[in-house]
């Protein structure tokens, strides 16, 4: 089984032509509900983590916020990106199982 998309609702980003595309290449996509907190991907673990990072920061120019992230990406494992899927997932999954009412 291959990798798992998942799709927001804004009508500026989905594109028909991709979603055809992905779903010939054989990849799944997840719908997604509007305005889901629970199934929210900008409350996802990476997101939380390096928000902390920017709090308070102040940058130039560019070059400095491309830095700032670089700096971020490369400060963490692989097990940080692991366990942060795996987090999400886990959410995914609990909604799914209680048919869109769980929050948490």
């Amino acid at each position: 089984k291959g990798p798992i998309l998942l799709h927001d609702n804004a009508r500026p980003h989905v594109s028909q032509f991709t979603i055809r595309e992905i779903h010939e290449l054989g990849y799944e996509t997840l719908k997604h509900p509007p305005y889901s907190p629970d199934l929210s991907p900008t409350d996802y673990y990476f997101f939380k983590h390096f928000d902390n990072i920017l709090r308070g920061k102040i940058f130039r120019n560019k070059a400095d916020a491309v830095n700032t992230f670089v700096e971020f990406i490369n400060s963490r494992t692989p097990d940080f990106y692991c366990n942060g899927i795996g987090t999400l997932a886990k959410r995914w999954k609990k909604c799914i199982e209680s048919n869109g009412n769980y929050s948490g």
